[in-house]
């Protein structure tokens, strides 16, 4: 069933207009642009009242929408209100630029497939977001809904979209102005019932034709004439010679000016919030306007009845709101009468929510009254789940609201701004910001404070080496002043997570610059110290010394690791954090580097999607070049960085460039003589034999071969002898001992043939897609798989829905037996758990 969302009692039915919804309701795409007060609103409830076989998600569109995690959080629960098969959506991970990103997308499609039955998504007032990002991402949803599902978007501006594809492909429906404008007829209809009376025929039609059919004005007049019960009509008209801005400001005198003291007292007070409840209105208007019409809820039922601008908010019982355009006018009366009024009550209506236990709200509205202090307090009171929510963004937005110099004088206020924006993806901002901070003078304490977090940036910035220093002295001011005291900032201020952050810090730092051995006995050490058992902390350590031994060839204790760091993220709530990145990355570097591509395409797609997510660029360049050097073919598509990779990622790097020379038939001379086996040393051998220079690699082997073997058979290291060509596999074919487990495992892996089906798929699968075809004819359901993979379910379901549409078939057990067919899966006798069907 629809949303209850009606239409004001003096609405007119437009069933050609409706039609023409009807009709956009067989595409993916429909479009109502049109100026403020045109009916857009109006004529999309009386359309959903009119369809009720089908079902509506209706998202009216508020400026905090403009934070991507509370919009994505809000979409998903009006889906889930929907139907239960809706509500299963993995938790939005965020995006860097802002947007509902890349995986809640692909969820929402999946979820949208899964549905039966039409279901439409309403998205009123487009124009209310102030960035591009999330209509980009909606853009980009409209183009892939299933034929069941349908998007409307409501704005006051055209979005600037090119809809050339849409209106060739689905014959894109489009209302705009001209369209919803009323005619003579439709006008006089509204006109009597606001007015309560005939209105004569040349009143309506200079009306009409003054306003041009404007419904907003066409209501105002029909208000006006009913308050003053008798105005001239004429007159009236005349007044519409002007700007539409100029009418409202007109119309909306006159009829304010013909209502009751009581009344329009109301109306001026309610306009200063959003949304309004009955407890809320009674908050705002004190007892002795509402005693005459029976308190706040029967208030705001009245306004909707007497159409005074007032309507439910769609599917949401006892919550109301003013036209935007009404509210906008309602605001500007109440600032020309008392230029405090505003800011008194809306520190009513922020007490109020403080009451209901619900402080963002609160915050909001006290920065609207430029009460800084009282909402940089509550803002300094906020815990950590502001961090472990994805929150910062939120965060960075109130700070930033409050005037620089009224923010600066309280330092803990302008350290938690600069903690802040670093959390939410803004690293060199909040560095800037630091700095600035430090160099007018700080306490100790906040100074200890902002070069920690400046510390952390090293996973956002280059030069490792300048974070690397101020970890360093994070320590040394620890161990010299042990009495220090730190601001709480969210929680995050203890000296005992400080220190650990900052050996993550420097961790990290060591391990950007290449130097293994230092920076795993710093991350053991933030490992072992007490704020290393913090959940996201402790996942973040974790996983980066995962992501160490892998890239080292330690596969044993990095899949270890890395699969504690994924079991207490999975525990916690954590794994659509960023925090887990490194984790994702190491368990990739392991399962290619034992020869198993197809296991770790899926999970180092999730490592790099959470590091670009909040703009991890030393780790996405680290995860990119380890992408590259394993050969993953989720790399084949994939831009690198814009930025400058660590020196890590540019040593690996160097060693894809030689590679990729060498397989190209055209190797580089020797590179240098390294003293021990490494990437560079595989290179420089492989070179020489490209090169013809048999008894020189022969000899440089001598002193590397067994070496690497007795390596390689402790871990499991089977993809760099698969990399290294024939001529090598020939030389461990040929090694004089007989052959053991090891060898055998790599000499048969060679020799094994491409499962990709190649030839046989007009779309080949991605090694994602691989690694989940295999675990198709088991039993392990879907809820099973994304458990394994550490994935969402609808993650799990994304790929499986790939792999069905690129064997071109319905469901699992047809997928089975399509890719038997062509030789992608061996036979199997394995029957499918009954819900895997």
């Amino acid at each position: 069933m629809p949303d209850t969302h009606p239409a004001p009692p003096h609405a007119v039915d437009r069933p050609g207009l409706r039609r023409r919804l009807d009709v956009g309701a067989r595409s993916p795409l429909t479009l109502l642009i049109a100026p403020a007060g045109s009916g857009k609103t109006v004529l999309l409830a009386q359309w959903v009242h009119s369809r009720p076989d089908l079902s509506v998600a209706w998202y009216h569109f508020t400026p905090a929408d403009a934070d991507p995690a509370h919009f994505a959080q809000r979409l998903v629960a009006g889906l889930g209100a929907k139907h239960p098969a809706l509500a299963d959506l993995a938790a939005p991970l965020g995006e860097a630029r802002g947007g509902l990103g890349v995986g809640l997308i692909d969820s929402l499609v999946v979820a949208l497939t899964e549905y039966e039955g039409e279901i439409v998504l309403v998205f009123d007032d487009l124009h209310l977001l102030p960035g591009r990002e999330i209509a980009d991402d909606l853009w980009r949803l409209a183009e892939r809904l299933p034929p069941h599902a349908h998007m409307i978007v409501s704005s006051r501006v055209d979005p600037g979209r090119r809809w050339s594809t849409h209106r060739l492909e689905h014959a894109l429906v489009e209302i705009r102005q001209s369209d919803l404008a009323l005619d003579d007829v439709e006008t006089a209809r509204v006109l009597d019932a606001i007015a309560g009376e005939t209105v004569p025929v040349d009143a309506v039609r200079a009306i009409r034709e003054r306003t041009e059919g404007w419904a907003a004005g066409i209501q105002l007049a029909g208000l006006s004439l009913r308050f003053r019960g008798g105005a001239d009509p004429d007159a009236l008209a005349d007044a519409f010679a002007e700007s539409d801005r100029l009418v409202v400001d007109y119309l909306s005198e006159e009829v304010l000016a013909a209502l009751p003291d009581g009344r329009r007292r109301a109306l001026l007070c309610l306009s200063v919030v959003d949304e309004l409840t009955g407890p809320l209105a009674e908050a705002l208007c004190g007892g002795g306007d509402l005693d005459q019409v029976g308190g706040g809820e029967e208030l705001l039922r009245s306004l909707v009845r007497e159409s005074l601008f007032v309507a439910p908010v769609e599917g949401s019982s006892g919550r109301y709101r003013f036209h935007h355009l009404i509210r906008d006018v309602l605001r500007y009366r109440l600032r020309a009468e008392d230029a405090r009024a505003e800011e008194v009550l809306l520190g009513r209506a922020a007490d109020w929510f403080i009451a209901e236990g619900d402080s963002a709200v609160a915050i909001d509205l006290l920065l609207r009254a430029r009460a800084w202090d009282r909402a940089l307090a509550l803002i300094l009171g906020r815990g950590r789940e502001v961090y472990e929510r994805g929150h910062a963004a939120t965060l960075a937005r109130w700070l930033s609201a409050v005037p620089p110099d009224i923010r600066r004088r309280n330092e803990h206020a302008e350290a938690l701004y600069a903690v802040s924006l670093g959390m939410s993806s803004n690293a060199a901002e909040a560095e800037a910001v630091a700095r600035s901070l430090l160099l007018d003078g700080v306490d100790a304490g906040v100074e200890l404070v902002l070069r920690t977090y400046i510390a952390a940036a090293v996973q956002f910035r280059p030069h490792p080496e300048l974070y690397l220093g101020e970890a360093r002295r994070v320590l040394e001011m620890m161990d010299d002043r042990s009495d220090l005291v730190t601001p709480p900032l969210m929680g995050l201020g203890h000296p005992t997570l400080l220190r650990t952050l900052a050996l993550v810090g420097g961790g990290r730092a060591l391990f950007f610059l290449g130097r293994f051995g230092e920076a795993r006995t710093w991350l053991r050490r933030a490992a072992a110290s007490p704020g290393g058992q913090y959940p996201p902390y402790r996942v973040h350590t974790l996983g980066s010394l995962a992501l160490l031994e892998a890239i080292a060839g330690n596969l044993r204790l990095a899949e270890d690791l890395a699969d504690d760091a994924l079991s207490l993220a999975a525990d916690t709530d954590l794994l659509a954090h960023p925090a887990p990145a490194d984790a994702y990355l190491a368990r990739a570097v392991v399962a290619v580097q034992r020869g198993e591509p197809e296991r770790g395409a899926l999970v180092w797609e999730e490592g790099m999607r959470r590091a670009e997510a909040n703009r991890r660029t030393s780790l996405v360049w680290v995860g990119y070049a380890v992408g590259r050097l394993v050969d993953l073919d989720s790399t084949v598509d994939r831009a690198a960085p814009e930025s400058v990779p660590v020196p890590l990622a540019r040593v690996i790097m160097e060693v894809v460039r030689y590679r990729l020379a060498r397989e190209a038939g055209e190797p580089f001379a020797a590179i240098s003589r390294q003293a021990r086996w490494s990437s560079l040393a595989f290179e420089e051998v492989a070179a020489l034999l490209a090169r013809g220079h048999s008894a020189a690699a022969r000899a440089r082997l001598e002193e590397h071969l067994r070496a690497a073997l007795a390596i390689g058979e402790r871990e499991g290291l089977v993809h760099g002898f698969l990399r290294a060509g024939p001529a090598i596999l020939a030389l461990v074919a040929g090694l004089p001992e007989n052959p053991g487990a090891f060898r055998r495992r790599v000499l048969e892996r060679a020799r094994r043939p491409s499962t990709r089906g190649e030839g046989l798929l007009a779309e080949p699968l991605t090694s994602r897609e691989q690694e989940l075809l295999a675990y198709l004819p088991t039993r392990l359901t879907n809820v099973e798989l994304a458990q394994r993979c550490y994935v969402s379910v609808n993650t799990i379901k994304t790929h499986v829905s790939h792999i069905y549409r690129k064997l071109g078939v319905q469901g699992r057990s047809a997928a089975v037996a399509r890719a038997v067919e062509l030789g992608l899966l061996p036979e199997t006798t394995v029957e499918l758990h009954p819900t895997a069907r």
